[in-house]
């Protein structure tokens, strides 16, 4: 296989298929700290794109609790259970200094490219490990939600502490969607090429004209949102609203602007920010400090990937939860959990103000600035390591800006209070 580098491993690994990458990157970030469960985004997608007959089971974006949940069931676990057995006591990340080359250390198990090298099956060498998910396991979407017990029997210590830095009883929500990787495993087993990576912004596609339902996507893809339609016979997966991304909507886009996708702008938590970072002929993300995913992702590395080790470079990131026992979010994160989490407990002037930007307007941001405000607060918050640290609270404006270089938001870190004047309202104070 041809070998490609990548930077969420700090390492090259193998793919099927050369190095090629798009000229812009559709990539998001998700704030679990902030998420409630409440759904909105999955019926926001659902009543989008996926309300068909044939569809009735699909869920491009969904959200589901950890550690139990997950839709298909356990697939995340079965995965990693895979990977294991074929790489005892490998699946391991070595520690070493950050460098943008490879924020995270260097992973020295094996991707699911690499895991399966060797390996046949009645169509010839298998390019990604994987497996078809059972009926069974698509039938319950929300299954164990809000449960830190699992399995009906098993009970959790539930006179255990609720103290920060970690919860002794504890789950979290996680919000799911294509990752749109840079190296999709859906990509490199589609037999037909039916699958591929727009240039303009690489969004993950099926060419429903190509695709004959063999459902090696299903099989390949580790994050199991390549999904098969059989009144159609073909697969078909979250299409990252590229409408929306092609600034075709006459309403939020009409001059052309880029919009961000249904479930990001329907969020009611303000846990998301959607955008497009650019990309070098080499697959480097081009340094661009005032683009808010840039800065969150590559400068600051609060949020991380999800499964990096899985080898496909995915572009959605995640802000991990604090309460949440560490060696689980780092098994699903990566080691930079500890270095989010900590400036995520207190973030900050530069940082507290970009936080400001999640969910603030449906137009993708591109850049952002800053105006410096007055002083308003001092906090003393107990870090994660047990220590106290004082936190200066600045009421600094955050101005964000448009594909065209247009002010789309202006919002400030203080949250404003507006008092309704007595003599129209009745009920005003």
């Amino acid at each position: 296989m041809p070998t490609v580098y990548n930077w969420q491993l700090g390492r090259p690994m193998s793919y099927p298929y050369e190095e090629s990458h798009p000229s812009w990157q559709f990539a998001f970030v998700f704030n679990i700290n902030r998420c409630i469960a409440c759904q909105t985004c999955t019926m926001a997608c659902k009543s989008t794109w996926t309300f068909s007959r044939g569809q009735e089971y699909m869920f491009w974006n969904n959200v589901e609790t950890k550690p139990f949940g997950g839709y298909p069931h356990n697939w995340d676990a079965k995965l990693l259970n895979m990977l294991e057995q074929a790489n005892p006591g490998g699946q391991k990340w070595r520690a070493v200094d950050p460098t943008h080359e490879a924020p995270y250390g260097r992973f020295d198990g094996k991707t699911i490219f690499e895991a399966v090298q060797n390996h046949y099956d009645k169509q010839g060498p298998k390019r990604a490990l994987g497996y078809l998910p059972t009926d069974d396991e698509w039938n319950a979407p929300n299954r164990h939600e809000e449960t830190a017990t699992g399995e009906l029997g098993l009970h959790g210590d539930w006179g255990g502490s609720a103290q920060l830095p970690e919860h002794r009883v504890w789950y979290f929500y996680l919000q799911r969607l294509c990752n749109h990787c840079t190296y999709p495993g859906c990509l490199a087993a589609c037999p037909r090429g039916a699958i591929y990576k727009r240039p303009e912004d690489g969004i993950v596609l099926i060419d429903q004209s190509r695709c004959h339902g063999y459902r090696k996507c299903v099989e390949a893809c580790p994050y199991k949102k390549a999904m098969y339609r059989t009144t159609t016979q073909t697969s078909e997966k979250c299409v990252g609203c590229y409408p929306r991304i092609e600034g075709r909507d006459p309403l939020i886009s009409p001059n052309g602007e880029p919009a961000e996708t249904r479930c990001m702008t329907s969020c009611p938590g303000r846990i998301r920010l959607q955008g497009l970072v650019q990309v070098d002929s080499n697959g480097k993300w081009k340094a661009d400090r005032w683009n808010p995913l840039y800065y969150l992702i590559r400068e600051r590395r609060i949020a991380l990937p999800l499964y990096p080790q899985f080898g496909t470079e995915p572009n959605g990131y995640y802000i991990p939860p604090r309460w949440v026992p560490r060696p689980y979010l780092i098994q699903m994160f990566g080691p930079g959990v500890e270095h989010a989490i900590e400036q995520y407990a207190c973030p900050d002037r530069d940082l507290l103000a970009v936080l400001q930007l999640f969910r603030t307007t449906q137009q993708i941001i591109f850049r952002y600035e800053v105006e410096k405000g007055p002083k308003v607060a001092e906090i003393e918050i107990t870090m994660p390591d047990g220590s106290l640290r004082t936190q200066e609270i600045y009421n600094d404006t955050v101005i964000g800006y448009n594909r065209f270089n247009v002010e789309v938001v202006r919002t400030t870190v203080e949250e404003p209070t507006f008092e309704r004047p007595a003599e129209l309202h009745v009920n005003s104070i």
